[in-house]
């Protein structure tokens, strides 16, 4: 039988000021009594769950949710900064209408051509994937036959999902990742992933 390994992509769960469409990023924003809640939800339902390992984005956000899933259980969990979500750069914390409104050529740009796009001093999509996809690979390469908690962000489990099926960054907003939302991807030895779950 081909050994596989069974990754539990997490998003984290809801953040302050989520009312009004942003662009977090990497600022570290805190969760709402919703979102630990999220987590705890999640910890319940992944109880029985055999993992041998967590690895999740460094930001509070994300870090939180790691010690809510490892509570009880003794197991490590790493905080890695190549988990970050996409860096917007100087545009980060501000509202998507606020763009439009101080910076309508630059965001006309963002709306046409958002795989390659970058925000001044930030990412763009191809960014994000040579950064997050080798992070993941190392992380089936050192849990063959495991299963892991991995706990990330909206566009970073895009591009580990999209990666999975073998579609490109372009079809990005084709996924929804809802906060506290668990996916479960198998990683087999023949190179072929599976998708089990999604946004579940």
């Amino acid at each position: 039988m081909k050994a596989k390994t069974r990754i539990y992509l997490i998003r984290h769960g809801e953040i302050a000021g989520s009312e009004i469409f942003r662009y977090n990023g990497q600022t570290d924003v805190p969760l709402t009594p919703k979102g630990l809640d999220q987590y705890h939800l999640l910890a319940e339902r992944l109880k029985e769950v055999q993992v041998s390992a967590c690895y999740t984005s460094d930001l509070t956000r994300c870090v939180q949710g790691a010690e809510i899933l490892t509570a009880g259980r003794s197991i490590p969990f790493h905080a890695k900064k190549e988990l970050r979500e996409l860096s917007f750069g100087d545009w980060e914390g501000m509202a998507f209408t606020e763009l439009a409104e101080r910076f309508p050529e630059a965001w006309k740009n963002r709306l046409k051509g958002f795989v390659e796009f970058r925000a001044p001093g930030g990412e763009n999509l191809l960014d994000l994937r040579d950064r997050v996809v080798p992070e993941i690979q190392e992380i089936i390469a050192r849990h063959i036959g495991e299963e892991v908690f991995v706990i990330g962000h909206g566009g970073v489990n895009r591009i580990i999902l999209l990666d999975a099926v073998g579609a490109p960054p372009s079809s990005m907003f084709r996924i929804e990742q809802e906060y506290g939302c668990l996916n479960i991807i198998d990683y087999y030895e023949d190179g072929n992933p599976v998708i089990k779950l999604l946004n579940g």
